[in-house]
This record gives structure tokens, sequence and C-alpha cells, in this order.
């Protein structure tokens, strides 16, 4: 079972809410629960590694992603400013630990619909 650790309180913040558990479901390979809130056209660029374009490959790379599930997930911060948010924490995967950032741009600023996402990666160090 994952350990989920979240350093913020999203209390009456909508979008920071649904950053909060939207990350949950990644680390948890659920994130497909939260397709109907990405945009047809979304970009998502992992930077160092690749960018992905459209709903169809967004589903198909998470897909992907959900046989690596946390062991562990970390929230640190989360940011909101009109339609912007960022996400930054840690998590683990198999005693490896990575520190994640993560900033969203939604469709407007009332949108929980995601047009872009640019997502940073550090890591792996072995855990303790």
């Amino acid at each position: 079972m994952i350990k989920i650790n979240v350093q913020v309180n999203c209390n009456n913040a909508p979008k920071k809410e649904f950053i909060k558990n939207f990350n949950i479901a990644f680390a948890t390979g659920n994130v497909a629960s939260f397709l109907t809130h990405i945009d047809e056209n979304i970009q998502w660029t992992i930077h160092g590694d690749k960018t992905i374009t459209g709903k169809k490959q967004f589903q198909d790379e998470i897909i992907s992603m959900s046989a690596f599930t946390a062991d562990e997930i970390t929230i640190e911060n989360i940011i909101t400013h009109g339609a912007v948010a960022a996400v930054n924490g840690t998590f683990s995967i198999n005693r490896k630990s990575y520190s994640f950032c993560d900033i969203y741009r939604f469709k407007s600023a009332g949108s929980l619909i995601l047009k872009t996402i640019d997502s940073y990666l550090l890591g792996a160090k072995k855990s303790k």
C-alpha cells in the first residue's frame, strides 16, 4: 500500500485539491480516472525525455506508466494562480527516490481542463 504525505492544506481551494488528487492518482496508477480533465490537444513535456501531444497519446502514456506505482509520495507545495498551477514533491518506486515539479496550465482560470503539463524529474537515488 502506498504511503501518501501531503504537506499543504487544500481547504477551500478547488484547483489545489484537484492537483493534489491528480498527483496521488499518478502515484497510485489511477490517473485514467482524470481523463475527463484532459484537453483533446494536451501537450505534456517531460523535460529531458519526451513530449506527448494529444489526449490519445496522453492516455497511452499513462497506461504504460500505471505499471510503476509509487511506494510513497510526498506533496510539498501546490501553488495556483489563475489558469496556472505548480506542484513539487518526492516519490519513491522500488526503493529509488525521485524529486518532481510539475507546472500545469488550464483552459482558463475557472476551468479544471488541463491544456499543458511541464514535468521536471530528478533522481534516482536509493532510499533507506
